[in-house]
Parts: structure tokens; sequence; C-alpha cells
């Protein structure tokens, strides 16, 4: 898994073998992770002229996903394997000394003379399903992702999963939320999330007050009007699908 930047190495959908890289490059690998008995190394490109393996080129991890041609499970890989060279490179040096930090030996941990230990940060979001009998409430933000989505935000410090959800509803739409209920989770490694998404029912006064600075769509759609997204590879999309189905 070769990375410059928020850039992978890729063949179409794969991604390249150790054995087509030099020792020189061999050398440098660091242990990521394994699937089934595959096992798959991070090599740190930077702003190196790499010499790519026959047919390999950089492209953004993004695009990797919207380009239809890598299996869903590679881009899981990808996005996973990105939020692992993002913290490596983040963290080289010491926040509290400045010294160069080390690989611990027996954990995923950079550790500094120091003795600081650095552990991956994981951010924690909520996505939040707020349904009005048959209806559910679908936004769009005002800038970057285009397609429908839910009321989502990240978990604030001191604060539990469930008061997310209330605050963020309140936050996005001015309504107030009721029977709170865990649907399931997902590792979003892109941004290093970790999506937790939640069913929740209005509660009382179902008008909507738009927070305009975030959304430029929040509305109440019957489960035959909810328009999903191209992909499938995203919790929000599950959670919209399985109201439009009648499953939740």
């Amino acid at each position: 898994m070769a990375f410059r930047h928020q850039e992978i190495l890729v063949k179409g959908g794969a991604f390249p073998r150790v054995s087509e890289f030099s020792d020189e490059y061999r050398d440098r690998l660091i242990y990521f992770f394994a699937l089934d008995e595959e096992y798959y190394f991070f090599l740190d490109a930077g702003d190196e002229s790499l010499t790519l393996p026959d047919g390999y080129e950089f492209v953004n991890v993004r695009s990797f996903r919207r380009s239809g041609a890598a299996a869903k499970e590679n881009v899981f890989l990808a996005f996973t394997a990105l939020q692992l060279a993002n913290w490596y490179r983040g963290n080289k040096y010491c926040g509290i000394c400045g010294k160069e930090t080390h690989k611990d030996d027996k954990e995923r941990a950079l550790r500094c003379e120091c003795g600081n230990v650095i552990y991956p940060r994981i951010v924690p979001a909520v996505i939040v399903g707020i349904t009005n009998g048959d209806k559910i409430l679908v936004t769009k933000y005002k800038t970057g992702f285009a397609h429908f989505a839910l009321v989502a935000g990240f978990t604030e410090i001191g604060e539990t999963l469930e008061e997310t959800v209330a605050r963020e509803a309140m936050e996005e739409t001015g309504l107030h939320v009721k029977n709170i209920r865990y649907y399931k989770s997902q590792p979003w490694g892109i941004v290093d999330d970790l999506l937790v998404g939640f069913y929740c029912d209005v509660d009382g006064d179902d008008t909507i007050r738009m927070d305009e600075g975030e959304l430029k769509v929040a509305e109440w759609r019957t489960r035959e009007e909810i328009e999903l997204q191209p992909d499938d590879y995203s919790l929000t999309n599950e959670m919209m699908r399985m109201f439009k189905e009648g499953k939740q």
C-alpha cells in the first residue's frame, strides 16, 4: 500500500505486490494488517520520485472509491490503510519534546524516549435517521458531498453518543427527538472516523429549522421518495435503504 500524500498506488482496482518493488523500497516497508492470508505493508512515497512497477499509478483515494474499478473490499482496505498511513506520517516526532518517535515492537504504538506513547486515534461520529411515521429526514450538505444523506456529526468531549444524536438533530434541523436506538457501526478510515448509526423519532413539532450554514436541503421524505446514493459503501446509504425497504 504505497501512499504519496492522499494518493494510493494502484493498477485499476489492484495494489502492487511487495515482489514488484526493488530491495531499496522493501527495506522501508511497515506492516499494516492481514486479511485472509494476505499481508499488507505501508510504503511512504512522500514527495520522492518513486520508481513505479509497470502499469501502476498514484490516484486519490476518494477517486479510487468513485472509479468503480475496485472491489468493495479493496476500497475499504484503501480507506483503512490511509488512516494508518496518515497516523504514521503525522507522528514521526513527539508532540511533547519534539524528538523522533519509534515503532513499538509489541503493539500498534509509537514511542518517544521521553516516555510519551502515541496510539492511533479514532474519531467517533453519529449518523442519525430521524423518523416521522412513514417519513425520514434527509439532508444535503451545503458544500462537498452532493448526494442525499442523514443528519450527522462528531461526538464532543464529555458527551455520550446518544447526547450527540439529540444535539446534532437540534443543531442541524431544530428538531427534538426521542426513542434513540442503536442500529450498527462502521469504521470510516478515510477521515479517521468510527461511524455509529442511530434511528430516533421526532418528538413533538416536526417543523424543520435547517442550519443554513451547513446544509442546503433538509426535508421529510416518504419511503418511496428516498433517493439513495450511487454506491453502497456508506452506513448512511444503508440506513436510508433499510428505511426505504420498510426494514426500519
